[in-house]
């Protein structure tokens, strides 16, 4: 019997529920008709509308204060990492070996301490302010339905009253049930009213206490960190200290192309190979007589020692036989991908095409017979390529500056020189 009274009450609430629902769907269709008048309350739609306010920049702020903690664990976890590899290559022989380990421990340490501090004073106490939201906003829509309710039996109440027909009983229900829906909807309505507005002049203390939170944990994590750093920096140069002998060499960038100078000697020695078959006794094609086998060069310009022979020729020089002939074409200079100099960079007492100074910074030891051998000090006057093309990738030409006043010769001076070796000083 009671399971059936149970049912029963159930079965009568759930009905009366649905009852409840038709008739403010009713009372709503007719309000926005405009044949039912509405209950307003503005200065609550207006605390209605700061809530939802609060709540979007609180969900927002605790989505970002969420993606800072991931960030600061993932910086955390890439400060670890670096650590663990500077323990690793860190030799056992090596002084302040105890001093990086005890170092790399503190640090671990002291991010561990900042994040959970973090998550402490900051996060959780987000979470407590946003944990307020779902119920007072639960009970904004709660009111909205008692108001509905309220309306809907105010006027069931005036229609009776205006009834042709009354009806005192149906009067006095409905008069019955209007007092009960406006006092459940006036209680509501009191405590949110109150609610309200000093949630949301909560925010401000909010805001204040969470960024300034943040900011002294911060504060004091960077400067225990700095610490940190500090003495890592004093370990490491008392390590280089001891070991400032071996420090690292510096080292010129691999020369791809076929060297300068030497493709010079190459096509010098094709040219001298050229002269030597021109210098045979065969007849030219065209029937002309050759010349006298006394015949000498100077600066590729025949000249006979004896007369010529009827019908004899001189041969032609070098650079007037069908060897192709070698086309020097100027280009502007290019250092680092940057074309620098041209005509108006020359001047009287510098070498043609002169772009700029560089200062040598380290020995270094040519490799080949077209490179310059510098020392520390050295000031070397920079030049163009005459062909671009032959110049590698981290390489200048150039010709050292005491060579060239002592000298003033480019052809046996220049040569081509590791830029990293030099720093530019004009």
């Amino acid at each position: 019997m009671a399971e059936l009274g149970s049912k029963g009450v159930t079965a009568g609430k759930i009905a009366s529920n649905v009852q409840k629902k038709l008739t403010r769907a009713q009372e709503k269709v007719l309000q926005k008709l405009g044949k039912a008048d509405e209950t307003k309350d503005e200065q609550f739609e207006q605390c209605v509308q700061n809530f939802n306010k609060q709540l979007s920049e609180g969900t927002r702020l605790q989505k970002d204060l969420r993606t800072y903690l991931a960030s600061v664990k993932a910086m955390h976890e890439a400060s670890k990492k670096l650590t663990e590899c500077l323990q690793e290559v860190y030799e056992p022989d090596w002084p302040g070996r105890d001093d990086t380990n005890k170092i790399a421990e503190n640090n671990d340490l002291l991010w561990t301490d900042f994040h959970q501090k973090l998550v402490d004073q900051a996060l959780l106490t987000m979470d407590t302010y946003l944990g307020q939201f779902p119920d007072i906003k639960s009970r904004i829509a709660k009111r909205g339905r008692k108001l509905v309710d309220y309306d809907s039996a105010r006027h069931h109440f005036e229609a009776l009253q205006t009834a042709k027909k009354k009806d005192d009983t149906k009067i006095a229900k409905a008069e019955e049930e209007l007092v009960k829906a406006q006092k459940v909807f006036e209680e509501m309505n009191v405590d949110l009213q109150e609610e309200l507005p000093s949630l949301w002049n909560s925010r401000v203390g909010f805001y204040v206490n969470t960024f300034q939170s943040i900011a002294g944990l911060e504060e004091n994590f960077h400067k225990e960190m700095s610490k940190l750093n500090q003495n890592l920096h004093d370990v490491l140069l008392g390590l280089d200290k001891q070991y400032s002998g071996n420090a690292f060499p510096v080292k010129a960038q691999p020369r791809k192309k076929t060297k300068l100078f030497a493709r010079l000697r190459k096509k010098m020695s094709s040219d001298s190979t050229a002269v030597k078959a021109n210098k045979s006794p065969s007849p030219p094609p065209d029937g002309s007589a050759i010349t006298s086998p006394d015949a000498k060069t100077v600066n590729h310009e025949v000249e006979p020692s004896t007369l010529e022979a009827p019908g004899a020729s001189i041969p032609k020089s070098p650079s007037q036989s069908s060897l192709p002939a070698v086309v020097v074409e100027t280009f502007p200079a290019t250092v680092n991908g940057t074309v620098e100099g041209g005509a108006s960079s020359e001047r009287a007492d510098m070498p043609p095409g002169f772009l700029f100074k560089v200062q040598a910074m380290h020995d270094y030891t040519a490799t080949d017979s077209d490179e310059l051998q510098l020392k520390a000090g050295d000031v070397v006057l920079v030049i163009p390529f005459e062909n671009p093309e032959e110049q590698d990738e981290g390489w200048l030409m150039g010709v050292k500056e005491s060579d060239w006043i002592q000298h003033k010769e480019l052809e046996q001076c220049r040569g081509v020189f590791p830029e990293n070796f030099t720093e530019r000083v004009q």
